[in-house]
């Protein structure tokens, strides 16, 4: 894989979506922690994407709301990396990138987010709540259960956004982040604005998430859509039958239809969120900076809607750099070009 070019930037923000929440609750109950800081390599060996099919093994610990699925791998004591993936995707997109960041002495835990894979709801009576906010409280409560301080946080698509809250609210547990398409933290406010035609058409499935013709169109044909948007945000990625098939399982969990069109519907004003997340939500729709050290990256060919890479380096004030992947590397960076998104976990931990 050939090594991202690095440009400038400035800011911008996209539209308003991802989680974080009852904060204040969660870190008055953190445990004591113990932290590794293992040294860590400078390179990493070549890797061909799709080299690496599964995960070792699967764990499962009660953290917050839910009993959270993940994959962990590396040494226990390894410098801890926890990457986040989005929508429609799974922890399959870090297959390769875990294979490769352990290989170099870090943890890596890659969880699946509420609503995927074996990540189940402890309570039956929880509301399944897609919004931005929540999604980030549920990554600080598998942190304390984890009994991990601080990590290089990673992700892309929601995955993104939610690492973006987590620097911007928690920095004292985010050591540095990896952000695909920037700073992704909105509002509902902005989510009301209208866009110019063209980019509307873009978000054509959130307005079909709006209505209930939506919600069942989805959950009846959940496998085929989620190839499509696929196909539509990584118009060059070749990906085959098997690797679409190991994600599209994680789609089949009993809550993945309802937290994904609350998560939309939420965007666009048309659900309510829960009141005990307002504070967080307010702070979020201030746009906070984030202070910690970031590099931001960018496929060549990303066909999803994502901000320009010129309209966010403000939003970054540590250290911070920004990569374009070339190579025809769509929205799914991480299982596109795995060697890129492991070289920029690495060298931000060094920053």
């Amino acid at each position: 894989m050939k090594q991202a070019e690095s440009i400038g930037i400035s800011r911008r923000h996209l539209l308003a979506m991802a989680g974080l929440s009852a904060g204040a609750t969660l870190l008055a109950r953190r445990p004591l922690f113990a932290q590794s800081s293992k040294t860590k390599p400078a390179d990493l060996p070549p890797i061909k994407p799709g080299t690496n099919t599964s995960f070792a093994s699967l764990k499962h610990i009660d953290a917050g709301l839910l009993n959270v699925g993940y994959a962990e791998a590396g040494p226990a004591d390894g410098s801890a990396v926890i990457l986040l993936h989005g929508w429609p995707y799974d922890i399959h997109s870090y297959v390769d990138v875990t294979a490769l960041l352990a290989s170099a002495g870090y943890r890596v835990i890659v969880p699946y987010l509420r609503g995927y894979g074996t990540t189940r709801f402890l309570s039956s009576e929880t509301l399944r709540n897609g919004q931005q906010s929540v999604l980030a409280v549920d990554a600080i409560a598998l942190m304390d259960a984890l009994k991990i301080e601080k990590a290089i946080i990673g992700g892309f698509d929601w995955g993104a956004r939610t690492a973006n809250i987590i620097a911007a609210l928690w920095p004292e547990r985010c050591k540095a982040l990896v952000s695909v398409s920037g700073y992704l933290i909105g509002n509902q406010e902005a989510g009301k604005l209208p866009l110019p035609p063209k980019a509307e058409l873009q978000w054509w499935y959130q307005f079909y998430f709006a209505t209930e013709r939506g919600r069942a169109g989805y959950d009846k044909y959940r496998g085929d859509f989620a190839k499509l948007i696929w196909q539509l945000a990584s118009p060059k990625w070749n990906f085959d039958d098997a690797t679409f098939d190991r994600s599209a399982e994680s789609f089949n969990n009993s809550d993945h239809v309802a937290i994904v069109i609350h998560n939309y519907r939420w965007r666009l004003g048309l659900a309510e969120g829960e009141p005990k997340y307002n504070d967080l939500e307010k702070r979020l729709a201030e746009g906070p900076v984030i202070t910690v050290p970031t590099i931001t990256l960018e496929g060549d060919a990303n066909g999803a809607p994502h901000p320009d890479a010129s309209s966010y380096a403000s939003k970054f004030s540590g250290r911070y750099e920004h990569r374009v992947i070339p190579g025809g590397v769509g929205h799914n960076l991480p299982q596109e070009a795995p060697e890129a998104f492991a070289k920029a976990i690495v060298d931000v931990g060094g920053y």
